[in-house]
Order: structure tokens, then C-alpha cells, then sequence
């Protein structure tokens, strides 16, 4: 167990951001204590933890509620464009320590809570995540929303306010078992409702075209009642906001029951309408077409439209009356980013509302609706794209049929005009896929009704030009452009280790804080001995910390000492955590074989959630945590090699795990990963990464030098190579001893003894029906990860390899490069 830190080491992990004064202290103790008596209604005898943690949060708040206001009114004198970034998911994780460090609080508040006699990292626990979101779509979500208030752009988030966010993962023998995550149930400090500005969103109905214009009625309504949460960008007094939107039933929804004397029963039916924000759809890289999950895409597209359109008609501060009504200037004044497909009903609800209801020219809806909106594309998965029965459309949204389909006639009007005769290239391009269902194509209609469309690493967005959009891009190639993936500095070196943030400032000053690129002055210092000998003292550190958390949660010894080998994301058969499990058990034969042989030891962590409704991927855990269980119980290995799987992965374990991470796995199969931002977050903590040439890796390898990652494997064309000649994993499985060893194992029951056939699915797929072809880059792999153990035997050459690396990730500084000109001036 590490020995707790002394006040002074306290007081060292937070000194890059200054001093606190006396008078800042004695403020956040004032304050706390009157949110203590008049906000929680408690004294000091009858306060419990969560009551501390609260206190202090509206504390905190109180800091930012004057800055948020001023900011507002800024962009209302201003008037600048605004970006509107339009995602269904936000994976915030918790907030209350991330505004300390972004308003420049936290030695004020760690100071006046130390003298209250409380631990400020004790109460930072109590907070729930905020998880609204799957994976990396959601965290970029939330790091573009921090690196947008840091730069003073007028921006907004917009999503829903999911009630139960990702579920709590909870590993019962083995198995994931999903629990609800009922984050909301003690409140939410941090949100403001706003029932002032609820708005209503039509479903069903149907279409009437009349001498005046097409009127879409008879439709069903739902409220959406906005929920504000404050975003502060780093020490410059702005703050955004992300408007989250809450489903609620009219007053009298389904109320022409109570006629029929069920006046109960129509009550209860506003459930119906409030589902639509009760819970986040738990699939990451997985299209689930559920009526639910288009209500949810068209719910937050319907409330958000109507809110752009308010904010852009009346720009004056608090003014509610119209002082914009020509629409010409809207792409002047509004830049609407949709976060992958999920938003693209933005396109033709644009359209509905400049031609039904502002009467604007069609044309020149058209022409509004393409310069306003971009797309990000976030995978090339082909069951990850979002494909609409028509049928379904045609109930729910019957006017926005009509309008996809007439825009749909025009762009294949015009690429028939451009390749006459070509018949085949007009299937492939329409936004309505023929067949026994009709579908619409939601990646097709971004593209369409987008001027620009992105990938989120130079890699994927080669391959969205050359393969998934290729039709496309022979037709617009202005419209493509690459926006590699980035990070917040803030929250994922700052916030989560400032060990490492304290040191490099000391090296090169903290302007790195808000421009990453200054990390480059640090390779000046890769030959000094003392910066060398601080980097690894922190990173040790960092082990002992995370050892301790381990040792408390899963009652597991770590040696400290051992090589902390990292791999968390989503689990997927594409980022191929299964290669990670062959190593394991390569490495764990290789012990038994020759017990008394030298080892590095190591401990190989893996977490992640999978979908609960992805066998395979539920099979990887079940396996993940039998190797574990058989590895970590052999007297042989002793602390050589240890496997744990992670619990429960999140944004907060991430701030916990990855600072203290020595080897980051990266190792998805060429072509599969768009981008990868955990790569990012292990390269600028000092963990090197082993990893194949996909995603952000590329990028990384380049700027780091190759050499300096451990890159292994097949790069995309020999993967296209292999495709085209046939994979057949037999062959390798025959020509590989210590490959066909630890599939026997697997396929014998020797990590199962109590189901000997429990893990014959998984045998069955990498035998013949892996799409993602491990066994192919499992040598290449088992070498390299043979190189990983020389260069970690050499401590110096390994941390000098680490400075490198840091040096070299301001590639990884999120800025929102959001295809709009940089917003001039900076509010007060």
C-alpha cells in the first residue's frame, strides 16, 4: 500500500497553478459554509460527505455564474457567428474539478477545505460521472467544448439530458452484468432549468399541401425543456454553455382518454412522451434502428433548430422580439457541426423550417441548409452507419419524407446530368436504398446537405475519399478535409496528472496549457539527467497510487515495479483485445515453461464495456477475466505477470489509470480505427505505445519518429492484400506453435475447468469467421511486444523515449478546427 502524501507533496502536485491567497481561501470557506446552512440546510453535526461535496460545488459555481452571464452578453453585443456542435452524446465525466483548475481555484479550495478539516480528493470522488456518452464521439464532444470556451469562440452544445446515462458495468464470476446509472438521483449542481425556453417537437400527423404552402398537422406533441451546465474555458472569463434537452408531456397529453373515464391511465401515458430522454443507447460503433433512438435524433435536432432560429433572429441581449427576419445572412451568423450521423434530421428540419414556415425560396433553402451545416464522420464500420426504414419515416416523420425525397430527386438529377447512362453509380449515390425495406441512407444525406465533411484522422479520411464516399468525392472533392481527433490538455494532464504538468512547467513555462505545441521546447531536455530522473520519479508515483486504488477495489497485490501494460476502450472484436489475450497467455507459458527464467514483470490491465447486446464482445470479457483468474492464482508466475480487468472503465477511472500507464495498446486492425483519442491521452502521460498503422497512430508514429512507438502488423494495403488473396486463419494456427498452444488452451476448457466448452464461440470466430484477423499480425505482435520487455530493462533509454513522446503530442491538442473562420475578440 503507497504511504498516503504528506501536506507538502499535497500542496507540490497543484503548484503550476499558483499560489492561493488568504483572502481567496477565507472566501471559499465563507461561501461553503453558508451553502452548507441555507442551499443543503445542514450543520456541520448532521452533514454527511455527499452534503460536504455539494456545498462545495455551489461554491465553485458561484465563481462561474457572473462569467457565464457576462459571456452571454458579450456574444449578444458582438453578434458573431455562432457554432452549434449537435451530438447525442456528451461524455462529461465529472465537473467539479475540472472548473476548479479551468476558473484557477483549486489551491483555494484544496486549502480552505484542508483547514475545514475535509480531504478536497475524498469529496471530488463522491461526484457521479456524467455519462452521457459511449466512447469517443461523446469524450471529443466534451473535449471540443473545452477547447472552444478556452479559445473564446461563441459555441454551444447541444444534446439530450439522458435520465440514466452508459450503465454501471459490475463483473459477477466473470460476466458483465449491466446496472442502471441513476446519476441524477441527488441532484445536479452544476445544471440550471430553463422551463422559460421549452419548446415544443411534433411527431406522426400527416402532410396537407395547400394553396399556402405544405402544413404538417395533426401531430403529436412533446415539450423539451432545456437544461443549461456552464462550460469555462482555461483562466480567460469565458463561458459557454451546453444546453442538454429533457422530454416532457404536455399538460393534456393523451388526456382525451379521461372522456372515455380513464383519467388515471391517460396520466400515466405521459411516460410515452417522457421515454424519449429516459436513457442513452449503450451501442458504440453499432447501428440500433429502434422508433425510440429516431425519436431521440429527431427530439434534440427539433428543439435545438428552434433555438438557433430564436437566437439568431432576436441577437439582442434578453430580447425576445425578431430583428432578423431575411435569412440570407444565416450561414454568415450560424455554423452547425453535426457530430456524426445522429443529427443529420438537421438537414431536412432546416429545410422544413426556412421553406414551410419561413417561406423561404426552396432553392435558396437549399442553399442556406448546405453552407450551414457540416459532418464529422466518425467510422467506416458498415453495420456502424445509420440506415432508416422508409416505412418508419413515413409514420414518424411523414413531412420529412417528402423533403428527403425531393432532395434526393435533385442530387441524382444532377450527378444523371454529369454521368449519363450511369445507372449502377446513381444506385450507389442515392440517398434511398432500393431493396425488399427501403432505407434512408443518413451518412448519404450528410454529405448531400453538408459544404464540408471531415474524417478524424488523415488515415480514415483518406479512406472515407478513396472507398466509403468515393462516388462523392469524385463529384465534390472541395467538400473533404481531415480534422485529426484531439484532446483537452486541461482535463488529461493538468486535471489527472499534475505531477507531470508541475514539472514540465517548471522546464518550459505553462503556456503549453493552452497550446500544446510548446511541448516541443521539451526536446531540449531529453539528455538531462535530472529532467529524466523527474519524469520517471513521477510516473512511479503515479504507479504507486494506482497500485494502492487497485489493491483497495479488487483486494489484488501489484507489484508496483512491474510494467503497467494498458489497453482501454470499448471492447470490440475490431479493436482486437483478443490479440491482447493471446499475448497474456503466450507470456504466461513461456513462465511455466522455464519458471527460474529472468521475466519483465508485468501487469496487463484491460477495460471497457461491451454492448449488451454483443455476445462476442461480452464472451472477451468473460475470457479476459478467466485468464485472469488462472494466471493470478499460479504460484509459478507470483508477481511476474498479473491480468485485471478493469471494472466499470469511465472518464474518471481513465484520469486514474492513464497517468500511471507505462505501454498503451493501440491495436485495432489497419483500416478499422477512425481515430483513437485514448492513443492520444497515454502519449502526452508519458506511456509509449504499441500499436499498428491505423487511426491517429499514424500521425503519432510520424511526429514521434517510428521509431520511438513499437509499431507491428499490417499496414491497410496489406490488410486489402490478404482480403483479395483469402484470410484463412488455419494457416497460421499450423505455422505457429505458441498461437496453436494458447488456442488449445482456450478451446480445451484450461481457463474454464467448470465449462470446459464455454469459450467455443470465440475459438470458432478466430478459426473462421474473424473479420478483423488476428492470428495474421499475431507474430508480428509477440516480437514487438519482445522489444517493449529490451528497451523497459533500460530504464534511462525508456524514459528518454517517453520525453520524446510528450514532446512530440501536441498533435494530439484538441482545437475545434469546425470549418469556420475564427471568432474575432474575446469576451471580457
Amino acid at each position: 500500500m503507497a504511504a498516503p502524501l504528506s501536506d507538502g507533496e499535497r500542496r507540490k502536485q497543484i503548484s503550476v497553478r499558483g499560489i492561493a491567497g488568504l483572502g481567496d481561501v477565507a472566501e471559499v470557506r465563507k461561501s461553503f459554509n453558508r451553502h452548507l446552512h441555507f442551499t443543503l440546510v445542514k450543520d456541520r453535526n448532521v452533514a454527511t460527505p455527499r452534503d460536504y461535496y455539494f456545498a462545495l460545488a455551489h461554491t465553485v459555481r458561484d465563481h462561474l455564474v457572473g462569467r457565464w452571464i457576462r459571456t452571454q452578453q458579450h456574444y449578444y453585443e458582438r453578434d458573431p457567428k455562432r457554432i452549434y456542435y449537435l451530438s447525442l452524446e456528451f461524455y462529461m465525466g465529472r465537473t467539479l474539478q475540472n472548473t476548479m483548475v479551468n476558473l484557477g481555484l483549486q489551491n483555494a479550495c484544496d486549502e480552505a477545505i484542508y483547514q475545514l478539516g475535509l480531504d478536497l480528493e475524498e469529496l471530488e470522488e463522491i461526484e457521479e460521472d456524467a455519462g452521457l456518452g459511449n466512447g469517443g464521439l461523446g469524450r471529443l464532444a466534451a473535449c471540443f467544448l473545452d477547447s472552444m470556451a478556452t479559445l473564446g469562440l461563441a459555441a454551444y452544445g447541444y444534446g439530450i439530458r439522458y435520465e440514466f446515462g452508459i450503465f454501471n458495468q459490475k463483473i459477477v464470476d466473470g460476466w458483465q452484468v449491466e446496472e442502471a446509472d441513476d446519476w441524477l438521483r441527488y441532484g445536479n449542481p452544476w445544471e440550471k432549468a430553463r422551463p422559460e425556453y421549452m419548446l415544443p417537437v411534433h411527431f406522426y400527423g400527416r402532410v396537407e399541401h395547400t394553396p399556402d404552402g405544405v402544413k404538417w398537422i395533426d401531430t403529436q406533441v412533446v415539450l423539451a425543456m432545456p437544461y443549461d451546465t456552464p462550460v469555462p474555458g482555461y483562466k480567460n472569463n469565458t463561458v459557454n454553455t451546453m444546453r442538454l434537452w429533457s422530454a416532457k408531456a404536455p399538460n393534456d397529453f393523451n388526456l382525451q382518454e379521461f372522456n372515455m373515464g380513464d383519467y388515471i391511465e391517460a396520466v400515466l401515458d405521459r411516460n410515452l412522451a417522457e421515454n424519449i430522454s429516459r436513457v442513452l443507447y449503450p451501442n458504440d460503433n453499432f447501428f440500433e434502428g429502434k422508433e425510440l433512438r429516431l425519436k431521440q435524433e429527431y427530439f434534440v435536432v427539433a428543439a435545438t433548430l428552434q433555438d438557433i432560429i430564436r437566437r439568431f433572429k432576436s441577437s439582442k441581449f434578453g430580447c425576445r422580439d425578431p430583428v432578423r427576419t431575411c435569412f440570407e445572412t444565416f450561414p454568415d451568423k450560424v455554423a452547425i457541426q453535426l457530430n456524426d450521423t445522429h443529427p443529420a434530421l438537421s438537414i431536412p428540419e432546416l429545410m422544413r423550417i426556412l421553406v414551410d414556415v419561413e417561406k423561404v425560396d426552396w432553392d435558396k433553402a437549399w442553399e442556406i441548409t448546405k453552407k450551414t451545416c457540416a459532418y464529422t464522420n466518425h467510422t467506416v464500420l458498415p453495420e456502424a452507419l445509420e440506415r432508416w426504414p422508409v416505412s418508419m419515416f413515413e409514420k414518424l416523420l411523414p413531412r420529412h419524407l417528402e423533403i428527403i425525397y425531393a432532395l434526393n430527386q435533385m442530387h441524382l438529377d444532377r450527378v444523371a446530368a454529369l454521368y449519363p447512362g450511369d445507372i449502377d453509380r446513381l444506385r450507389r449515390m442515392s440517398v434511398i436504398e432500393e431493396g425488399d425495406c427501403k432505407r434512408i441512407n443518413m451518412a448519404h444525406l450528410c454529405v448531400i446537405g453538408s459544404h464540408a465533411i471531415n474524417g478524424v484522422a488523415r488515415i480514415h479520411s483518406d479512406i472515407v475519399k478513396n472507398s466509403v464516399f468515393k462516388d462523392f468525392y469524385e463529384l465534390e472533392p472541395e467538400k473533404f478535409q481531415n480534422k485529426t481527433n484531439g484532446i483537452t490538455p486541461r482535463r488529461w494532464l493538468l486535471l489527472c496528472n499534475p505531477g507531470l504538468a508541475d514539472i514540465i512547467a517548471e522546464k518550459i513555462g505553462e503556456g503549453f496549457i493552452t497550446d500544446l505545441s510548446q511541448l516541443k521546447k521539451l526536446l531540449e531536455f531529453i539528455d538531462n539527467e535530472t529532467f529524466i530522473r523527474d519524469v520517471a520519479k513521477v510516473k512511479q508515483e503515479n504507479k504507486l497510487k494506482f497500485a494502492a486504488y487497485l489493491e483497495e477495489q479488487y483486494k489484488v497485490k501489484i507489484n508496483p515495479m512491474s510494467m503497467f501494460d494498458v489497453q482501454v476502450k470499448r471492447i470490440h472484436e475490431y479493436k482486437r483485445q483478443l490479440l491482447n489475450c493471446l499475448h497474456a497467455i503466450t507470456l504466461y507459458n513461456r513462465i511455466r515453461c522455464n519458471p527460474s527464467k529472468s521475466f519483465v514483470p508485468r501487469t496487463i490491465m484491460i477495460g471497457g464495456k461491451a454492448a449488451p447486446g454483443y455476445h462476442m464482445a461480452k464472451m472477451i470479457i468473460k475470457l479476459i477475466t478467466s485468464i485472469g483468474e488462472v494466471i493470478n492464482n499460479d504460484p509459478y508466475v507470483g508477481d511476474k505477470l498479473k491480468v485485471i480487468f478493469l471494472e466499470n472503465y469511465r472518464v474518471s477511472l481513465a484520469e486514474k489509470v492513464i497517468p500511471a500507464a507505462d505501454l498503451s495498446q493501440q491495436i485495432s486492425t489497419a483500416g478499422t480505427e477512425a481515430s483513437g483519442t485514448g492513443n492520444m491521452k497515454f502519449m502526452v502521460n508519458g506511456a509509449l505505445t504499441i500499436g499498428t498503422m491505423d487511426g491517429a497512430n499514424v500521425e503519432m508514429a510520424e511526429e514521434a519518429g517510428e521509431e520511438n512507438l513499437f509499431i507491428f502488423g499490417m499496414r491497410v494495403e496489406d490488410v486489402e492484400a490478404l482480403d483479395r488473396k483469402g484470410y484463412n486463419a488455419r494457416e497460421y494456427y499450423e505455422s505457429l506453435p505458441e498461437l496453436r498452444q494458447a488456442i488449445d488452451q482456450i478451446s480445451s476448457g484450461f481457463f474454464s475447468p467448470r465449462d470446459p466448452g464455454c469459450f467455443k464461440d470465440v475459438v470458432n470466430m478466430l478459426m473462421h469467421n474473424d473479420r478483423f484477423k488476428v492470428f495474421a499480425d499475431y507474430e508480428a505482435y509477440i516480437k514487438c511486444q519482445g522489444q517493449v520487455d529490451q528497451l523497459f530493462m533500460d530504464p534511462r533509454e525508456w524514459t528518454r523515449k517517453v520525453i520524446r513522446n510528450i514532446a512530440c503530442s501536441g498533435r494530439a491538442g484538441c482545437y475545434p478546427e469546425l470549418n469556420v473562420d475564427r471568432i474575432p475578440g474575446t469576451p471580457p
